[in-house]
């Protein structure tokens, strides 16, 4: 019967086989008493979670038939991972859940507890219910935030018999239907259609906002850093006191909620292979760092442990040996084919989490079946005989082994259940085959980063109101009685010092951390003071490892906070940037927008340091944050556009969600000067709140100055492009030549408009790329002009596709603003 590879009608045939041999228990069992001595489930609850196991079994039947005609897109299924419907069960609905992609059992329950939670909550209470708002006690939750074993184990009331339903009743499709809707959208992602509850046929995901479950992505295990930062925002927003630290010391702006209770516990699932990620070592890391600084993280990893990361085998005992060996994270571990023992370690590993707010890892024993995917040939790497064990493993087999044992059910109503839950599958299969999918680029890039600038332009006007009115004694007290705008001229690092410290007075949820910003001020002292200003609770240290300083990030701003973390180096940024592409920047499109993260990334970067050298802090490489749909990226040159970028930055992310990276050049932070030692030209003064709106930055707007009579030439750059081709331009004006130099701002999304308007005005443009020039700035500069049609001359001065030496030799291979003039005279002799 078994072929090379676990089939599905191996599957199939090896269920029928076992149940039809289960021998009948002698006596039928109450299914509302415990499924067996001193067990903490009933029989019922244990039909119900064979019941959600039976639908993700079926479902990835289904899967491998739609793909056998071509109309399902993922075979990735759940098949012997079904344990984890237990999992859910020893779970509140309301604790946020990031899932891997063989969830679909863990799914299923989560639907059905949400729906019978709505169903109940649906009925009038009586005259003398807790009003809505009554805080819970510690002792007694409320109802919608039990488990689904607390709520079948509570006292019966009227409106909640605790007799489950009995076998072989009127409804024999009574076992299917609490999960039909759990059913149906698993399906709708498997065949990509539009009308998938959330990612809209984009991707095969297990998420809705409804079910707190989180969309995660299929890298592996990039998203246990975000899992931590949620675990850490869920407690920061518990604790955030009431006199003024979260509300912006008085300044008038009301903190947005908290989608979760404040005694929510975040879960976060992933497969044995996972555990060597690098994003699962920086995980654990930091959540282990954090317990052991005391600061609470309440998360509980799921490791499902199949023992095979596709064909590659984890050596026996080294995945616990790794997970019992990370400090600051207790371990428990169960067999995923007995439900009553993974029920009852998930609940106390649960309870544990939920009461001391520490995290711990549930290391969940399950097998794979069906192999990796519907095109893995398991035969390549494992023999039959261990296929054969794998079946005898079959945690739904072992379900229904334990309801016939028990006398809840024969193997023949089980059968017959499972028969008729594979029926409705198939015909939910044949129903979603007929719905619409994405039909157009636009359709698909719908949900990528919505960008709504007059609502953000409004959201600035709104904040420059609040400065000046009922946040003006508030501001006041924050700057010690001097206001930025009365400090004189400032440099890029004052300017956005003084902009961050606006925006934590506005947004009373935002919090800044990373590398050294809290007591420090950060390496170049930008952050210098606001943590006395605004607490340890919004600006604080983080360990020194960039993929986590973002999963922090990730992980706030789902939670409802506006995170600004800072990444110390650009160059720092490269090994943790999975975590901007394949987490922050997907997020949207993956939800449809149902779930957002907000963020505003500051990197110090680019190159120009003098006397502080290598690459590691001269690193001009911005190509992999260009490269990321959605992403906006910023760079400010001069003071002046430094403070309202960053705000306009800021209410992006609080009204669109969208994902910022503000790139500050390092060698700008403290400079002074323009043309000549002492002529402060390159400072600039901070504008009132009341100067905001007309000062207002749109995103994707430049810069233009002019010189002369800026009729020759056109020079289009940014960062410290913009301080070199203006000394450029100077030069050139006394040779007669008028410049109109264009400081493009936004890297992502391009100006493109202004770079064609002002190109199309002298018909001679020079790109001044401080970047390298293979994948540089001046790549996309060079092909929005021809994508326009524009007909003038074009020319380039970039830098060498070299990393930047220490010392004198960078000089070299980056761009002078002697090289920026031989350019434009080279052009002008055309």
């Amino acid at each position: 019967m078994l072929s090379h590879v676990t089939t599905p009608q191996d599957l199939d045939d090896r269920f029928r086989e076992t149940l039809a041999a289960l021998p009948a228990a002698g006596r039928r069992r109450d299914p509302a008493d415990p499924v067996s001595d001193d067990a903490p489930l009933t029989g019922a609850q244990v039909l119900d979670l064979f019941d959600a196991q039976v639908t993700s079994r079926q479902l990835d039947l289904a899967g491998r038939w739609l793909r056998s005609f071509g109309e399902g897109f993922y075979t990735i299924g759940s098949a012997g991972h079904e344990g984890n419907a237990a999992v859910a069960a020893a779970l509140r609905p309301t604790d946020p859940a990031l899932l891997h992609y063989r969830s679909g059992a863990f799914y299923c329950v989560r639907a059905a507890q949400v729906a019978a939670d709505s169903a109940s909550t649906a009925d009038p209470k009586p005259p003398d219910a807790e009003p809505p708002d009554a805080e819970p006690t510690d002792s007694e939750p409320p109802d919608s935030e039990l488990t689904h074993a607390e709520r079948s184990n509570s006292e019966p009331t009227d409106s909640e018999p605790t007799d489950a339903q009995p076998i072989g009743s009127e409804s024999p499709t009574g076992g299917f239907a609490p999960y039909v809707d759990a059913a149906r959208d698993v399906l709708r992602g498997m065949v990509a259609s539009s009308q998938e509850p959330v990612a809209g046929g984009r991707h095969k995901v297990f998420g809705r906002a409804d079910l707190a479950i989180v969309p995660t992505t299929s890298t592996i295990a990039s998203h246990l850093p975000r899992a931590v930062g949620m675990g850490l925002a869920v407690q920061r927003l518990r604790r955030l006191d009431n006199a003024g630290r979260r509300t912006g010391v008085g300044s008038g702006a009301v903190p947005a909620a908290a989608p979760w209770p404040p005694d929510a516990i975040v879960v976060c699932s992933f497969g044995d292979a996972s555990v060597n990620h690098a994003s699962a070592t920086a995980a654990f890391n930091t959540a282990g760092w954090y317990d052991h600084a005391k600061l609470r993280i309440p998360v509980l990893f799921v490791c499902e442990d199949n023992g095979l990361g596709i064909s590659v085998r984890s050596p026996e005992g080294w995945v616990e040996a790794t997970l019992r060996a990370r400090p600051g994270i207790r371990y428990f571990s169960a067999d995923g084919a007995d439900p009553v023992q993974t029920y009852a370690v998930a609940a106390e590993a649960a309870a544990w989490v939920r009461r001391t707010r520490r995290p711990a890892v549930l290391h969940l024993r399950t097998v794979r079946l069906m192999g990796h995917a519907g095109a893995d040939a398991e035969s390549a790497y494992r023999s039959a005989a261990e296929l054969a064990e794998d079946l005898d493993r079959d945690p739904v087999v072992a379900t229904a082994r334990l309801l016939v044992h028990a006398g809840v059910a024969t193997g023949e109503e089980l059968l017959a259940r499972y028969d008729e839950t594979g029926w409705q599958v198939r015909r939910l299969a044949e129903e979603v085959l007929g719905e619409p999918k994405l039909a157009s680029a636009a359709d698909v890039v719908s949900a990528l980063a919505p960008r709504r600038p007059v609502r953000v332009a409004r959201a600035v006007g709104d904040a420059a109101a609040r400065a000046s009115g009922p946040g003006a004694g508030a501001r006041a007290e924050a700057f010690g009685g001097k206001p930025p705008e009365l400090a004189g001229p400032m440099t890029l690092a004052q300017s956005i010092n003084a902009a961050l410290a606006d925006g934590m007075l506005d947004h009373p949820q935002m919090a800044i951390f990373g590398e050294d910003v809290a007591a420090k001020g950060g390496v170049y002292g930008v952050t210098k003071g606001l943590r006395d200003r605004f607490g340890a609770a919004r600006v604080f240290d983080t360990l020194l490892d960039e993929t986590s300083v973002l999963g922090l990030g990730l992980g706030a701003g789902l939670a409802g906070m506006l995170p600004v973390p800072e990444i110390q180096y650009l160059a720092y940024l490269h090994n943790a940037e999975d975590q901007l592409r394949g987490e922050a920047a997907t997020m949207q499109f993956f939800s449809r927008g149902a779930f957002r993260n907000p963020m505003v990334v500051r990197v110090a970067g680019l190159a120009y340091q003098e006397g502080f050298g290598g690459h590691f802090h001269n690193d001009n490489s911005v190509a992999v944050l260009r490269d990321v749909p959605g992403l906006v990226v910023a760079v400010p040159a001069r003071p002046d556009d430094a403070a309202p970028m960053l705000r306009t930055c800021l209410a992006s992310a609080a009204v669109d969600g969208s994902v910022c990276v503000f790139v500050e050049p390092i060698a700008l932070y403290h400079t002074r000067d323009l043309y000549a030692e002492g002529d402060g030209e390159w400072l600039a003064g901070y504008p009132e709140p009341g100067a905001w709106v007309s000062g207002h930055v749109p995103i994707g707007r430049a810069r233009v100055y002019r010189v002369g009579s800026a009729d020759d030439l056109t020079i289009i750059t940014f960062g410290n492009g913009v301080r070199m081709s203006l000394r450029a331009a100077a030069v050139l004006a006394e040779e007669g030549v008028g410049t109109r130099v264009v400081d493009l701002r936004w890297l992502a999304p391009l100006p493109v408009a202004d770079i064609i308007r002002e190109s199309s005005a002298t018909g001679r443009v020079l790109v001044v790329d401080e970047t390298r020039r293979s994948g540089g700035v001046g790549e996309g500069v060079i092909a929005a002009l021809v994508d326009a049609g524009y007909v003038g001359a074009a020319r380039r001065v970039a830098g060498v596709d070299s990393f930047v030496p220490l010392g004198p030799a960078a000089r070299h291979v980056l761009v002078s603003a002697e090289a920026i003039t031989d350019g434009a005279r080279t052009l002008l002799a055309r």
